[in-house]
């Protein structure tokens, strides 16, 4: 037995008339022709009864109209004030810091530079007489010379102890750094050479029993070959008349800062 196939609506087909649906649009739109004809009729009598309160209210719609616009503009135009003060403002503290910054640097390089030029200028040293005569000093004058030298080079506790018992030290002296000087002078003449006997019998006090840190021989003479090498040995600082004249003008080194080598050289 066979069986017809149910034949399936199109589905886009037409839907029919719906007289309710119809009805209810026509009954909404009648309600609001009639509430519009009600606001148009009462509108108009109050225009009749009252004309100048349409004149107000159109005037307040349109100020409130053109208030609104315009406190929108103000409000926008305050918006990109602010912004454009505050970009200004970081832009202004950006800058000063910079300036700032840059002035701290310029200090900092001028007080380097400043600095840097007080070290390489070099501190003359008081000079005492360039024209001092050595050789015309008496023994105990050359001691009282030898010690005006340390005195004006930043030596304390300068003290002159030359003299019978004083067993090979004539001054003694406090350096600038601390250190004990112990300084015995020998006033000879050009012909008369410090040899190497004078050299150990100071050699043989100035450490042990003047407790000297540097031990300084002075002449207005000059020193022999074994007189040097002694003194190399123990560690005696030699001055001769050359030496003392560079110490005298300043142009030389101190005897408690020259390292010995400069000393002994010649």
């Amino acid at each position: 037995m066979t069986t017809s196939a149910r034949r399936t609506p199109p589905a886009h087909r037409r839907r029919g008339f719906d007289l309710r649906a119809t009805a209810l649009f026509f009954v909404l739109l009648a309600v609001v022709v009639c509430a519009s004809g009600f606001a148009v009729h009462t509108v108009a009598g109050a225009v009749e009864r009252r004309p100048a309160w349409v004149f107000v209210l159109v005037v307040v719609g349109v100020s409130g109209s053109v208030g609104l616009r315009r406190r929108w503009h103000v409000a926008r135009a305050a918006r990109r004030a602010a912004a454009a003060l505050d970009e200004a403002a970081r832009e202004a503290a950006a800058r000063l810091e910079a300036e700032a910054e840059a002035e701290a640097e310029a200090e900092a390089e001028a007080e380097a530079e400043a600095e840097a030029e007080v070290l390489a200028i070099p501190r003359p040293r008081p000079a005492a007489e360039a024209t001092v005569d050595y050789d015309a000093l008496t023994p105990e004058g050359f001691e009282e010379a030898i010690a005006a030298l340390c005195a004006r080079d930043g030596c304390t506790a300068v003290d002159v102890v030359g003299g019978a018992g004083d067993l090979g030290a004539d001054v003694v002296a406090l350096a600038p750094d601390g250190c004990r000087v112990v300084i015995q002078c020998k006033q000879y003449g050009d012909s008369h050479r410090v040899g190497s006997q004078d050299l150990q019998r100071f050699g043989g006090t100035c450490f042990t029993v003047h407790e000297a840190d540097v031990a300084v021989l002075v002449t207005t003479s000059d020193f022999t070959a074994p007189a040097l090498e002694y003194a190399d040995r123990c560690g005696i600082v030699c001055v001769d008349r050359e030496t003392l004249r560079a110490w005298t003008d300043g142009t030389g080194p101190r005897p408690w800062e020259a390292p010995l080598a400069e000393w002994t050289a010649g």
